[in-house]
Order: C-alpha cells, then structure tokens, then sequence
C-alpha cells in the first residue's frame, strides 16, 4: 500500500510514521509534507524515501530540494496525490482542505484526520465521494470508532437510531465558567489522555472539538443533528457508540492511542495486525459518563446551530475558531473568549450556500476578517 502524509511532522503524521514502522511491509511511504517544519521533513525523508515531499515554505524549498536529492521537492501538500494510493490529511485546520479535495478529485482513499476541510465545505466535498474509488476512511479516534461500529449493520440508513459522540470533558470538566475566567494557556494545553497539536487541545478544552466532530459526524455518515449526542466520558476507552433501533448499542473500546484509528484507516478495509491501544481488562476498574455543561461550555450548542443551519455557516464557525484560538495561545484573548468571539461572528453571519472551492475560501476570509476585528 503506497501512502503519502501530509502534515507529517505533527502528532498524527509522526504517529503514522509508528504505525507504517510498526506493520513491516504493509506500506510504502511516497509522499510526505509539511508548512514549515523542514528539520523534521529531511529526517522523515531520509528514513522513508519517499519519492516526493511537499514543503509549505517557499524559502526553504531549495534547502529541502539539496539534502533529498532523490526526492521531488513539490509546492503544496495536495501535490503528494498522484503516486498514492491513500493520502493521509494530518493538516492543521483550514489549510488542509486542498488536500482533501485533490485526493477525492483523483479517487483515492482519504484518511482524515482534517475534521475542519470537511466541515467547512461539506457542500463541495460530498459531491467528489461519488468519485470513482473516491472514499473517506476518518481517522478521528471518535468517527473512527463510529466507522467500525456502523460496519455491523447492512441498512445503516434505516437501522441506525443514534450515534453518540464520547467526549473526554477536557482539563476544565467539572469546573464552573467563574473558575475558567483565568485559566492559562498552559492549563488549556494539559490535557488528561489524548497527546495532541495546540490547536485541537484548545478545542477539547472548550468541547468545540466535540461540536465540529459532531458536525463531521453528521456529513460523515449522514445521521441527522437529532440523532447525534454527545456524552462525556472521562476515560477516554469507549472512543463511540452506535444505537440500533432494536435498542442495541455497539460501541468501539481501546485505550487512548491514535495509532489504532490511523492504522485502522490506513488498512481498511484490513485491520493492523500490531495490537495499539489493548485493554488490560485485569486493570480497567470503571468506566463513567455523564452529560456535558452546555451552559459553561457553549461551544458544543453553537456548533450545533452552526450545522443545523449548514451553508456557510460552518466554515465561519471554523475559521471564527481558529482566529480566537490563535489569539488566546498567542495571550491577546482570555479563554472564555474564544467562545464570545465565535458567538458573535456567528451572530453577524448571513448563511449563503456555497458551489465552489472558491467560495469556500471567500466566506473562511469573511469570517476571518470579522474574529480578528471582534478580538
């Protein structure tokens, strides 16, 4: 299996590289890209030799370009399609949906780790899934386990009631919206059991991960916003459930490892023969769960609103997000913040339906412009 990693020097494109180690011979590695982080990339590639790599900044492409020299230096990370067979989009953020569209466009098999490519232009990707070969396999911990449980069913369509998001509840649960007045961007990026970038701990912290990962869920598998919940579960074991309408629930159980989804991903429909995340049933004592605070963290509901209003209204949610979690790691924005500068974009927003890339861009640049003025 030839695969190329865009975003390769991140926490997930670094934990693919563990598990394509990990499954001796199952894959070759063709491709690897990243925005900056060169250092990273020559040692990646001299490792695995890919036959192309792909590097984000213009200055140091040369410098890429003479210590690869058997390598073919390309411009963007969508430039790492063609050779192969699954393309993992281990992107951060916005900037990850060229990726998500060249891999579609070409019918091959996207691992996604990219939730905000999706959200932000479901209207634009859904269409390129009919692609011949064309599909999506997430690599979210959460969709992921959602992807194997709804393989159960033959008529997923008509015999699934509900699918149910777990939330770990972050390093705030528990504690109320006058304790998170102050809290640091050190506190924020403390999560208890997932190893993960900045940005997408901010967002478990404020359960806006959740909320996107809701909306992903529902142009994932086409389940309708009232038949998705979400339920915290502070373990991090049960990844996420499907109700059936006989009232069965199956759920997907491992520790916390995100080699598991990704090797899952990489593999389908196969499974890795490497046992990440294995449960020692001797050792797990109890596994809790309880609803979610929506009144402290607001997130999840606007993501939520956001979704069942569809459009734009995403995609400005998204890049709202990125912005005010760019100002809070940054200092120039207090945590609690970050939910009042997306309230308030979303606020302004007039949805629109979106028919192109183009348009995508233009409404992300929109809500861009208007969180940078409300921070």
């Amino acid at each position: 299996m030839r695969v190329a990693i865009a975003g390769s020097s991140g926490s997930i494109g670094t934990q693919a590289l563990d598990v394509v180690r990990a499954e001796t011979g199952a894959y070759e590695v063709v491709g690897l890209g990243v925005a900056t982080s060169v250092d990273t990339l020559i040692a990646q590639a001299q490792e695995f030799r890919p036959a192309r790599v792909a590097v984000g900044d213009p200055a140091r492409r040369a410098e890429v370009a003479a210590a690869l020299p058997w390598a073919t230096v390309v411009d963007g990370a969508a430039d790492l399609v063609e050779d192969a067979d699954v393309v993992l989009n281990a992107v951060v953020g916005f900037a990850g949906l060229p990726v998500t569209i060249a891999t579609l466009r070409r019918g091959k098999r996207l691992a996604l780790a990219n939730k905000e490519s999706l959200i932000a232009a479901g209207p634009i990707v859904q269409p390129l899934r009919a692609t011949p070969g064309a599909e999506i396999v997430p690599v979210d911990s959460e969709h992921g386990a959602l992807h194997q449980c709804l393989r159960s069913s033959n008529e997923p369509e008509r015999e699934v009631a509900r699918l149910v998001l777990t939330a770990s509840g972050g390093p705030f649960r528990g504690r109320s919206a006058a304790e998170l007045a102050t809290v640091t961007v050190e506190e924020a990026l403390a999560h208890p059991t997932w190893a993960m970038g900045p940005k997408i701990t901010v967002d478990s912290s404020t359960l806006m991960n959740k909320g996107l990962e809701v909306i992903e869920a529902h142009e994932l598998f086409g389940i309708a916003y009232d038949h998705i919940d979400v339920v915290v579960h502070p373990q991090s074991v049960v990844h996420s459930m499907v109700e059936f309408t006989d009232g069965s629930t199956i759920a997907q159980l491992s520790l916390p490892d995100m080699r598991l989804p990704i090797g899952y991903a990489l593999g389908y429909p196969h499974r890795a023969a490497t046992p990440f995340g294995r449960i020692d049933w001797s050792r797990l004592e109890r596994l809790d769960f309880e609803v979610p605070d929506r009144s402290t963290f607001r997130m999840l509901d606007l993501a939520y609103a956001a979704g069942r209003t569809g459009g734009t209204a995403p995609v400005t949610l998204s890049a709202a997000n990125e912005v005010a979690v760019d100002a809070f790691l940054a200092g120039r924005l207090p945590w609690c913040g970050i939910t009042d500068v997306c309230d308030e974009v979303l606020g302004r927003h007039d949805p629109w339906l979106p028919t192109t890339v183009d348009d995508v861009v233009t409404a992300d640049a929109a809500a861009r412009a208007v969180a940078s003025s409300v921070v």
